[in-house]
């Protein structure tokens, strides 16, 4: 797998399937909603089957070979000049 990829959130926690949507692995939540329940969700290496469960700072979420880390703030800018 390769490295994973940044998802920054506002706040300190998000819901796994909103962090699905955000990150752009799931079209909608009736898709996240059946991905977490038939267990192809994993947080930090586990599998979490619940939709609405919380999502903190660091913690790595994965979907079908895709990774995700979760940031808190807002991602740096890479300006020209």
């Amino acid at each position: 797998m390769s490295e994973p990829g940044e998802v920054y959130i506002k706040d300190e926690s998000i819901r796994l399937g909103q962090l699905l949507k955000l990150a752009g692995l799931v079209e909608d939540g009736a898709m996240a909603r059946e991905l977490i329940q038939t267990g192809q969700v994993t947080v930090d290496g586990e599998v979490d089957t619940r939709r609405g469960g919380q999502i903190r700072t660091g913690q790595v979420v994965a979907l079908q070979g895709q990774e995700i880390v979760v940031i808190q703030g807002e991602p740096e800018i890479d300006v020209p000049w």
